[in-house]
């Protein structure tokens, strides 16, 4: 029999990623001996050599490595399940909407001025997060609802509504002489050797190689291009953070981005459709309908 336990997986993916039985023991609060028996078990059961073991120590094999990642994604969707079903239990609970600090800021005030009058509507727990994480918190359950960008944000998987669509500004030290421009283009901003542009780090937590500083989050990255040492190209409704140090100056070839509103296309909930209802309303395509 094929199926796998949550148990044997958990087990499986510490001493996959110690690479020694002690410490993964350590690490699950378990006694050695029925944890090697486990991996054993698992092993005999899935027909295949997972871990390869001698005297310097343990490896993963190729099966091993692809039962590594297929496990940290089964695991993470099981978390999920539960998360999301605790949270469906209570009827007490908020809608928890996951938008990157400072993006979006004008349409989430309409969004959330507007949502209450929806029929169906529950009250909106607005969850802010770092660059790249409404995708992880959507899928872990922690988010019901998310405002993203395309095409930077990872929308794979999930059921979306496009809102808005922008252009984009270069976010400058208000000392520079390019700050005084009237508009830029791409060209411009990304031969400046003494504002390299800054770097975030990837889903594996590297970063690309590159001049700019390394950050990880939009503090770190506003007071680096106020003290002259970056700049960056962002949507031009993300303005709305910047500093006094900084100036906004539109990139004029720069992608448009596409601002939508994302959800699990598994869902049922009666309220998230009403907040989706709600924000398609206020859509650029709604807006341009009313007008005409």
């Amino acid at each position: 029999m094929d199926d796998l336990e949550t148990r044997e997986l958990r087990y499986f993916v510490a001493v996959a990623e110690e690479l020694h039985f002690g410490r993964a023991a350590d690490r699950l609060g378990i006694a050695q001996p029925p944890l090697s028996r486990a991996i054993r078990r698992l092993e005999h059961r899935l027909g295949v050599q997972l871990l390869d073991r001698d005297r310097r120590g343990v490896a993963l094999t190729d099966a091993g490595r692809v039962l590594l990642r297929e496990a940290g994604t089964a695991l993470d969707a099981v978390a999920a399940a539960a998360h999301r079903t605790r949270r469906a239990g209570d009827p007490r609970r908020p809608l928890v909407l996951a938008t990157k600090a400072g993006a979006s800021h004008e349409l989430l005030q309409r969004l959330l001025d507007a949502a209450p009058s929806e029929p169906g509507a529950a009250p909106v727990e607005v969850l802010l997060c770092e660059v790249g994480e409404q995708a992880g918190l959507l899928r872990s359950g922690h988010a019901d609802v998310a405002l993203m960008h395309r095409p930077f944000d990872d929308l794979a998987g999930f059921d979306t509504e496009d809102l808005r669509v922008e252009g984009q500004v270069a976010i400058l030290p208000a000392g520079h002489p390019l700050a005084s421009c009237d508009q830029l283009t791409l060209a411009d901003v990304s031969d400046v050797p003494e504002l390299p542009i800054a770097r975030w780090p990837r889903l594996d937590g590297s970063y690309p190689d590159g001049p700019g500083p390394k950050v990880r989050t939009q503090s770190q990255l506003a007071q680096l291009v106020a003290l002259g040492k970056t700049l960056l190209v962002i949507p031009a409704s993300s303005r709305a953070w910047q500093w006094p140090d900084h100036v906004a100056v539109p990139v004029v070839d720069a992608p448009e981005v596409t601002t939508v509103i994302a959800w699990q296309p598994s869902s049922r909930s009666r309220a998230v459709a009403a907040l989706v209802h709600s924000a398609a309303g206020l859509s650029d395509t709604a807006l341009a309908a009313s007008a005409s």
